[in-house]
């Protein structure tokens, strides 16, 4: 699995217009993306099922959490959809239900652990009692029992997360900042080529993107610094 099907790009932009146009703009160099809340909620649903009918794959961000059944019922609609991945908050309950309703699909589900704009303090402060690390590694575990395709975690767990996982399962970084830039809002962040190296699959990035001057040329950036770190695996 070369650099391309491992950036996923975030579509963090509050049109469909503007997306197109990004879309457009990443041409070819660029096959996965993310649709999370911000899109989704601007006609992104649709939006996301015409870009997977045109070949591209697509990273459904919903973070779904609700008692079984619903959870259950809404992964059985996306799994029609096409889309490659999506997120659930990584509750045992949560996680089977909808293992159990993905099954035959080939949708990847993903368990996602504590927020890269969370630390030990967000924790404390939303009443749990273990810090981030701690558990990551707990939700980490509890994902591969329920049979989850992976999960979402921090860059710096990764190495830590994948000796839990084995080497099966997908590893899917937020949080992901190229060499210089701004870490923005997120506190546990590291560069693409770090997170490469500690054993995460895919890399979500998109403010250094979606942002950039130049979104194609900071893509193509981030590529040839993924490339630099998977080459020794590729010789």
């Amino acid at each position: 699995m070369g650099a391309r099907e491992r950036l996923i790009v975030g579509l963090d932009v509050p049109t469909i217009g503007e997306a197109e146009r990004l879309v457009s703009t990443l041409g070819d160099d660029i096959l996965f993306y993310k649709i999370g809340y911000q899109l989704v909620f601007a006609g992104g649903l649709e939006f996301a099922r015409d870009l997977a009918a045109s070949g591209k794959k697509i990273f459904l961000d919903m973070k779904l959490l609700d008692i079984d059944n619903t959870v259950a019922s809404g992964v059985e609609n996306i799994a029609k959809m096409g889309m490659s991945m999506l997120t659930l908050h990584a509750y045992p309950k949560a996680m089977k239900a909808a293992v159990a309703a993905a099954a035959g699909s080939g949708l990847c589900l993903l368990g996602v652990t504590v927020l890269t704009s969370m630390d030990a303090d967000d924790l404390v402060d939303a009443g749990y009692s273990q810090d981030p690390h701690s558990l990551v590694l707990r939700r980490a575990a509890q994902a591969r029992a329920a049979g989850m395709g992976g999960i979402v975690c921090s860059a710096a767990e990764a190495a830590e997360v994948r000796e839990i996982l084995g080497p099966e399962m997908a590893i899917v970084t937020p949080g992901i900042r190229p060499t210089g830039s701004d870490k923005g809002d997120q506190k546990r962040v590291m560069t693409p080529f770090d997170a490469l190296k500690a054993g995460a699959t895919h890399l979500v990035v998109a403010r250094p993107i979606v942002k950039a001057p130049d979104p194609r040329e900071a893509a193509r950036a981030v590529l040839n610094e993924m490339v630099s770190a998977l080459w020794p695996a590729n010789r």
